[in-house]
């Protein structure tokens, strides 16, 4: 898999995942590690996720980089969850500010944190376009390493405004949503074999391969976090991680098949 700036390129999200089953989690997360993936994305917003993610880490938490999250609109909740995640995983590799929530009153004490050692890298988020003028100036301020936002052939804003910025101000780039929003529907119109085939010489085996692959192409993203409760959907979705890269062509054919 190849290595970009937050380390090999396609992580695992855990949103309407495992929850928490402990069990599943682990499965998920050994076959992830196998597969090569190093980051896994979390938040409080998720439920017991957070604790399964722990618990399935805990006999390979050196070969995992743990990104959460705070979400709270109040600084004593937030350190509490910092807390917590300390609890769960015992250092953080990127703190992330859910959703642009209170962010700045979260950052000071964040950036503490991270002075101390106790967080790697600071990141801020938003899943929807009608915030990235917030989200924009958020990173304006130079004080976060890391972005999380949406990109997919139906979800293109990100890449009008967010990454050109992100890219001039070197932050790194984490995509939400490579299948679509809320229920991945790009999932919900999978195309034919028949129509996959050009695919099929730079390694596309399935849709999801697909859509990963049309993100990653961008060269400013630096991660995508496919979620799933399959380990063997796990282990093709990593598959996508990998060079050669869709040109120009390749990522228009695919919008096509998405219908955007």
């Amino acid at each position: 898999m190849e290595q970009r700036r937050l380390g090999p390129v396609v992580g695992l999200g855990t949103y309407r995942t495992f929850e928490g089953d402990v069990s599943a989690a682990r499965a998920v997360v050994d076959a992830a590690l196998s597969a090569g993936g190093r980051v896994f994305d979390s938040s409080p917003m998720y439920g017991a996720a957070e604790a399964s993610l722990g618990a399935a880490l805990r006999d390979r938490r050196a070969e995992a980089t743990v990104a959460t999250k705070i979400w709270s609109p109040s600084v004593e909740e937030g350190r509490a969850q910092f807390e917590a995640q300390r609890w769960f995983f015992h250092s953080v590799g990127i703190e992330q500010i859910h959703n642009l929530v209170a962010w700045e009153e979260h950052l000071p004490w964040i950036e503490e944190e991270k002075v101390a050692g106790r967080i790697d890298r600071i990141g801020v988020t938003h899943w929807s376009a009608g915030s990235f003028g917030e989200l924009e100036g958020a990173l304006r301020t130079g004080r976060f390493d890391v972005v999380q936002l949406p990109l997919n052939p139906g979800e293109r804003e990100s890449e009008a405004r967010l990454l050109p910025l992100a890219e001039e101000l070197g932050i790194a780039v984490i995509v939400m949503s490579p299948f679509g929003g809320t229920g991945a529907p790009l999932l919900g119109h999978s195309p034919s074999e028949a129509e996959l085939e050009p695919l099929r010489e730079i390694g596309v085996e399935t849709w999801p391969q697909a859509l990963l692959k049309w993100v990653l192409s961008d060269s400013r993203v630096d991660l995508v976090i496919p979620a799933s409760r399959r380990p063997q959907r796990v282990h093709e979705n990593a598959l996508a991680g990998a060079p050669p890269w869709f040109g120009p062509d390749e990522r228009a054919f695919v919008a096509r098949l998405t219908g955007s």
